[in-house]
């Protein structure tokens, strides 16, 4: 079935699009004329730069790169009657539509800065199809954890072009039955794409390894920060918390819950955002279902899950109040020597926690509404969803909208010198030891 065409019309006057806002529908003029303005760094008065009619288009470049328009588009008199193309069906016509990538506006020329370079088209996939294990070159070590590391790699032929390359060991993968766990890692990063979540490009394998290419966030992780800062204020993690918000309401309206919500898993792009990186608890449930599987960072693990009642996107809501709690005071609220005591912990409640006094009262109140014992009683649980949890005393103010077109003033923003400085994270030795080959085939469709 092909996507339908929506036809609407404009006043005289009537911004179709704004500069800044975030992109969700292309357009072609049916009739009438617009004018197509920019705002100049460095020049007080937005610029007119075109006049489109009947039979043009405006609006693909936001939707290609699902980045903020670049440009106002303003209904001319007596008005404009327009085709309108949403972003799921415009995304269906993308071998149709795939020239429109390449057009030039001369926006360089003006001096308005192209989208963010980072690779982020919706056609991704097929757009770095071209791209081999072997046209990869480490630069440095960003992470490393039980299964393997995250390389930052840069493509051999286009030295301003790296990604995350995340490298498992597939005889450790075998050793411990997660082949279909990767498996659905892979899945899920694949069907998601959405600014406040790193995106998966490409996927590899070898003898030794399966890998995931990766948008590279240069930013760091939000845990080094806050471990060099101590705690932070309500600004810096109501901003940190927004972005997670965002990504769990995405998440959570595909039916696929996170489960592994803490600060090491969250990572800074170029410009500041927060993005969520690591999808290996995620899962995909059906509307009302629920899973078993016990998994997560013991101090941020659901009381639901240590009892193994069964458990759904209730627990992504309790880990948004453990996040909050760490933000604001540097350390989780239930923490202790070893997972049984910290499970110990939590099976008492969030009121037997003492908070610091420089936790305000409504970043408190928030905490304790998502970390309620009773899935059913959380916060982001009832009626209206994740709107409870934005509409609360704490976000007071705060501009989800500017949030989402990105056009809100991050509170830290990275200093990042160029697309191969790892001076935002920790430093790692490389890996010299050579992992057995794993020859047993589990891997052939990765």
């Amino acid at each position: 079935m092909m996507p339908s065409l929506l036809q609407d019309f404009y006043a005289p006057g009537t911004y179709i699009i704004r500069q800044g806002t975030s992109g969700d529908s292309f357009y072609i003029l049916k009739s009438g004329k617009v004018r197509v303005t920019q705002r100049i760094t460095g020049k007080s008065e937005e610029e007119e730069i075109r006049t489109l009619q009947k039979g043009n288009y405006f609006g693909e470049q936001a939707l290609l790169r699902v980045e903020c328009r670049t440009a106002n588009v303003i209904a001319v008199a007596p008005g404009v009657e327009c085709l309108t193309l949403d972003r799921e069906s415009f995304i269906q016509l993308i071998g149709d539509l795939s020239e429109l990538r390449d057009k030039d506006y001369g926006d360089e020329s003006r001096g308005v800065p192209r989208p963010s370079t980072g690779p982020h088209n919706v056609d991704a996939v097929a757009e770095y199809a071209y791209i081999r294990l072997d046209d990869l070159d480490v630069i440095a070590t960003l992470g490393v954890g039980g299964f393997g590391r995250v390389e930052l790699v840069q493509y051999a032929h286009e030295k301003n072009m790296t990604f995350a390359l995340k490298c498992l060991k597939k005889q450790h993968i075998v050793e411990t039955q997660q082949q279909e766990h990767i498996y659905s890692e892979k899945r899920i990063m694949m069907s998601i794409h959405n600014p406040f979540i790193a995106r998966l490009y490409k996927t590899f394998r070898d003898h030794k390894y399966v890998y995931m290419m990766m948008e590279a966030c240069l930013g760091g992780e939000v845990w080094t920060l806050l471990r060099d800062r101590g705690w932070f204020e309500d600004i810096t993690a109501r901003f940190y918390t927004a972005c997670v918000v965002e990504a769990l309401e995405f998440l959570h309206a595909k039916n696929i819950i996170y489960r592994d919500l803490k600060p090491e898993n969250l990572l800074l792009d170029s410009s500041g955002y927060a993005k969520l990186v690591d999808f290996g608890f995620s899962k995909k449930l059906g509307p009302s279902s629920k899973t078993w599987t016990f998994c997560g960072t013991p101090e941020y693990v659901a009381p639901e899950i240590i009892l193994n009642k069964g458990h759904d996107k209730a627990v992504d809501y309790w880990s948004i109040g453990i996040l909050m709690y760490e933000l604001l005071t540097g350390t989780p609220p239930f923490t202790a020597s070893d997972p049984m005591k910290t499970y110990n912990i939590i099976l008492k409640g969030i009121d037997m926690i003492d908070f610091p006094q420089h936790v305000t009262r409504t970043a408190t109140s928030l905490i304790k509404r998502l970390c309620r014992e009773s899935p059913a009683e959380r916060l982001g649980y009832q009626r209206l969803g994740i709107q409870d949890i934005k509409k609360q005393k704490w976000f007071l103010g705060f501009d989800w909208d500017g949030l989402k077109a990105r056009s809100l003033q991050p509170p830290i923003i990275p200093k990042i010198r160029g697309p191969t400085d790892i001076s935002n994270f920790d430093a790692y030795a490389r890996d010299v030891e050579v992992p057995a080959d794993e020859l047993s085939g589990w891997d052939l469709d990765f």
